[in-house]
């Protein structure tokens, strides 16, 4: 008690003399307490923790996963009292504790990680950080695996991805990519499992998160092993073991499962002896981390080996130990262990411990079988009694003819009922099955055709760079000029991919938002921001890319054009952007603007090669142009847009 008045003492001086630390030192001894309080004291103070501030119990959450008779029971207080007095964002971490900790005690199912991470998802929709929802999409697609969800983990993931790429998080896409193997490795479709890891590989050595790489072999090992492709596989754990030596020693556990992972392959391979090496030396690693005692599960591999090489002694002392700790475990449903067990006493001539261990194995299976005997056994007793009444009961034989026939026609009846319902919900299943296999590839198919929509930008993008390098070293003012177009050209067609690939609707544009953007654009181009405003005075209008992309050129040109030649000595000046649909196949475009307009008979300045272009735009889409001067200038065209070329 001295000591701890002592501590007591020298934390409150610390705080005196640190002024500025006030706070988070306070938050950091009561966590403390709150630790040292709950482990001496056990679930009845759970109440002491009303007293305490949410950010001190979210930081007792954090560091005390081992203190299970209290953790759950203050958890839900807590959370209780975050839903009544806090913040989206509190709440949410609240919820994201009390995941982590089922996921990491085992004590509950895995469906319990699902709800909390789900809660942590809705939190966060409710806010504006892209970057937490793609996470927690991320995350909660690792939960939905575990229960065996793997459409829902499927769609998280394909809900996390697009978010990422919006944001260019290589980090995000390194996770996400990798949890996609893993899904389907799961669901056994090797060949996507090797593709998703390949994809997450560059992207997790990119942002160094070196021990997710190193995991990221697991199923490269996995899949080219089931695929038959040894070689491969065995250069994937050379590859983790390599990453784990040079990059995180640290991570002492990724060598014990790339070895194990490595030794299943050997075993498809028929390398008994190098299976043999791989299984031993993970369970001297396992051993060397947390213990022999907990390390035994691992010897049930080798014993395996042992048995294939026919080596049952050593077998039988491998499984012996790896058995016994699965069973302290409390993990009695084993099959394949117990059978390799009574094979090795087979082959050793203790027949006892084999039938023993055979018994054991056929439990689960012979479960059924000795229902349907149990059932047998009373149907022949029955008849047992049942003979020996024959005599009182001939008089009775008629009647219950009569009903058997009756209870024959019902059960072939009901017979019947459930093969019709048995087909319909096959059938039904069948269907159910096919619709998420083609909800999966048309997700996939929408993912792969913005990533192609993000290239063409990107390189578009490229292209405007090239051009603003080149026209830099250019002295012409008409040669720089012609190149300020094409780069402006460019950029209309860049927007538009833009658009697509960060638009729901991966066939359309809607053309006002579109416009606004490209006139941010021009207008940034010619430093005209404060000079010259253009408005666009148009209901919300949705056009097909073949459509958007020449539309798009010609009002570039227009604004172009405008910007040049309509307000010289830098005046103030307007330009309109209008557009509507007449009917489904009639569109109208025009551009006006209330600068110097030009005369009948003025010579064109500039090449002429926006005029021409306009010209052949407008015939692509069978349009009419129309040219007024009036107070400025006003352009306006005509499109049959069902009858473009």
């Amino acid at each position: 008690m001295l000591s701890f008045y002592i501590f007591g003492l020298a934390a409150s001086l610390l705080i005196i003399t640190l002024k500025d630390m006030i706070k988070p030192t306070i938050t950091f001894l009561t966590a403390y307490f709150l630790c040292f309080y709950s482990h001496s004291q056990g679930s009845k103070n759970v109440k002491a923790f009303n007293n305490v501030s949410i950010d001190s119990c979210i930081s007792w959450m954090k560091s005390n996963f081992e203190n299970v008779d209290v953790y759950h029971d203050m958890a839900l207080q807590t959370l209780k009292r975050a839903q009544t007095n806090e913040v989206d964002s509190t709440i949410a971490k609240v919820h994201e504790e009390i995941s982590v900790w089922h996921a990491y005690n085992g004590l509950f199912s895995p469906d319990s990680a699902v709800y909390h991470t789900g809660k942590v998802l809705e939190y966060h929709q409710n806010g504006t950080d892209k970057k937490k929802i793609a996470d927690t999409y991320e995350l909660l697609s690792r939960h939905y695996i575990k229960s065996r969800r793997l459409e829902e983990s499927q769609s998280a993931l394909f809900n996390a991805i697009p978010i990422y790429e919006e944001l260019n998080d290589d980090e995000g896409l390194g996770m996400a990519y990798r949890t996609l193997g893993v899904l389907y490795r799961v669901m056994k479709d090797y060949k996507k499992s090797i593709e998703y890891t390949n994809k997450a590989i560059p992207f997790l050595d990119k942002t160094k998160n070196y021990g997710l790489l190193g995991m990221a072999q697991f199923n490269l090992i996995i899949s080219h092993g089931k695929l038959g492709e040894f070689e491969k596989a065995y250069r994937a754990t050379d590859y983790a073991l390599k990453v784990v030596r040079e990059k995180v020693p640290e991570e002492t556990f990724i060598p014990v499962k790339a070895l194990s992972y490595r030794g299943e392959v050997y075993v498809l391979a028929n390398d008994y002896e190098n299976a043999l090496k791989d299984y031993i030396k993970s369970w001297e690693l396992c051993v060397d981390i947390i213990g022999e005692k907990r390390c035994a599960t691992y010897r049930t591999e080798i014993g395996q080996v042992y048995l294939l090489q026919e080596d049952y002694k050593k077998a039988l002392e491998h499984l012996s130990a790896g058995v016994k700790e699965y069973e302290r475990q409390g993990k009695n449903t084993m099959v394949k262990q117990y059978n390799d067990l009574s094979q090795c006493y087979t082959h050793l001539g203790d027949f006892k411990n084999a039938l023993f261990y055979k018994e054991k194995a056929n439990n689960n299976e012979k479960q059924v079988l000795e229902n349907k005997i149990v059932n047998l056994e009373s149907e022949m007793v029955i008849k047992y009694e049942t003979g020996k009444k024959n005599e009182a009961l001939a008089a009775q034989n008629i009647l219950l003819e009569q009903k058997n026939r009756v209870q024959t026609l019902i059960i072939a009846i009901a017979c019947l009922l459930g093969i019709l319902l048995f087909a319909m919900a096959y059938f039904f299943n069948k269907s159910k099955k096919k619709t998420s296999i083609i909800k999966a590839k048309n997700e996939e198919n929408e993912l792969l055709l913005k990533e192609i929509h993000h290239r063409v930008k990107n390189n578009l993008e490229l292209v405007k760079s090239l051009i603003a390098l080149q026209s830099a070293e250019i002295t012409d003012t008409k040669t720089k000029d012609a190149m300020i177009a094409s780069q402006n050209r460019v950029q209309s067609m860049g927007i538009i991919h833009q658009k697509l690939y960060q638009g729901k609707n991966l066939g359309s544009i809607d053309m006002k938002d579109y416009f606004i953007n490209l006139s941010s654009g021009i207008l940034d181009t010619f430093d005209a921001d404060d000079k010259v405003k253009i408005e666009c005075a148009m209901d919300q209008l949705e056009l097909d890319v073949d459509t958007a992309v020449p539309i798009g050129l010609i009002v570039n040109e227009l604004l172009t054009n405008a910007l040049k030649y309509a307000f010289p000595d830098n005046n103030n000046g307007k330009i309109k952007i209008s557009m509507s649909q007449l009917n489904q196949d009639v569109l109208t475009l025009s551009v006006t603007d209330n600068g110097i307009g030009k005369s009948e008979n003025a010579v064109a300045k500039g090449t002429g090669f926006g005029t021409r272009l306009i010209n052949l735009l407008t015939q692509q889409l069978n349009g009419i142009m129309k040219e007024s001067y009036n107070n400025g200038t006003s352009i306006s065209f005509q499109f049959k847009i069902n009858a473009s070329a």
